[in-house]
């Protein structure tokens, strides 16, 4: 039996009667001039470009928190394409952290001791167009459906395996139903300690946090790590903070972690509004990330230097359990490379 027809195994529960999270996605922004014009932009501007072969997807929910008439919303530009995203550029890649090379099975990548992350979907709830895997080869490298059984082959016969790491795409794409028979299938691995979900479903589309994802969670046995992702302060909202206060109550201990890009949140002022409106939230910085330079991506970059003295200045400003750590991923590295 594969993973896309395990019963679910948890008491049958119902999403809300409002319209749901899934109607949401299919009413989502695909064409930058619609988005645009709901912000009351000019669909003509020059600096636009159509979305190439990573089509464009916003959230309704997420285009309510930028600000009207404003092309330089830090939100608007996190998911807006823009001329140049095909123009190639040295030292920019299609896969930047050198996924593929630590495939080991279909969807599975085990790049560090005691970890592996399991690619479950290659469906988002929004397009962000700095995101390293915008070229990842989803329909090959999944770790559901006829990759299921190789996948879950290599995991129970490791048992130094004490974390894995639901990824994508974005895991909370999957019904609930579909994680719990997942989940179901990872209860064989021996080792298994905790369960480590990567999602930017609470920040985008807030209403994914419904009762039956929380009952799933509940039941989980092992310890349950959700690290969300929000780049900028104005991405949290009161609905927000209801998901993550909804989370917080299944017992995952709640971290974020984001990426500096230029023009969103390189400044100490932005970084600093960042950190401590997640806190509000009961969410606590994890990681700053260098962006990986994925081919398109080049205008977000900042440069190491520049980097390094924003955090410095953070350290200034913030007590220490508010100063996420930067970092960059290297292919073939066995950790989260430190930059300061």
């Amino acid at each position: 039996m594969t993973l896309d027809t395990q019963p679910y195994s948890l008491a049958r529960s119902t999403e809300p009667s409002r319209i749901g999270w899934r109607d949401q996605i299919r009413d989502s922004f695909r064409r930058p001039q619609d988005l645009l014009r709901f912000l009351d932009l000019a669909a003509e501007d020059s600096a636009i470009a159509t979305a190439g072969t990573f089509p464009m997807l916003v959230p309704k929910a997420f285009a309510r928190r930028m600000r009207q008439g404003d092309l330089n919303d830090p939100l608007l530009r996190q998911v807006l394409p823009a001329h140049g995203e095909s123009r190639t550029e040295p030292g920019y890649s299609s896969d930047p952290v050198g996924d593929l090379n630590s495939r080991q099975a279909p969807g599975i990548l085990h790049k560090y001791t005691g970890r592996v992350l399991l690619v479950t979907t290659g469906a988002c709830a929004v397009h962000c167009r700095y995101c390293f895997r915008q070229q990842f080869p989803y329909p090959e490298e999944r770790a559901l459906g006829r990759g299921s059984e190789e996948a879950l082959a290599y995991l129970a016969g490791r048992s130094d395996v004490e974390e894995i790491i639901l990824s994508g795409g974005d895991p909370l794409m999957l019904s609930t139903r579909r994680l719990a028979a997942l989940t179901d299938r990872l209860s064989g691995i021996p080792g298994l300690k905790r369960l480590r979900l990567h999602t930017r479903l609470p920040i985008v589309l807030p209403d994914r946090v419904t009762p039956a994802l929380l009952g799933w969670m509940e039941s989980l046995p092992w310890t349950v790590v959700i690290v969300v992702h929000a780049n900028h302060a104005r991405e949290f909202d009161g609905e927000v903070d209801a998901a993550l206060a909804r989370l917080g109550t299944s017992g995952a201990l709640l971290l974020n972690q984001a990426v500096l890009l230029a023009g969103i949140n390189d400044s100490t002022t932005a970084l600093k509004a960042l950190m401590e409106r997640g806190l509000q939230a009961r969410v606590l910085p994890y990681y700053l990330h260098l962006l990986d330079r994925v081919a398109g991506a080049h205008r977000f970059d900042v440069e190491l230097a520049r980097a390094r003295a924003l955090v410095e200045e953070l350290r200034r400003q913030l007590p220490g359990y508010l100063v996420p750590r930067l970092v960059c991923e290297q292919a073939g590295m066995p950790y989260k490379t430190p930059l300061v």
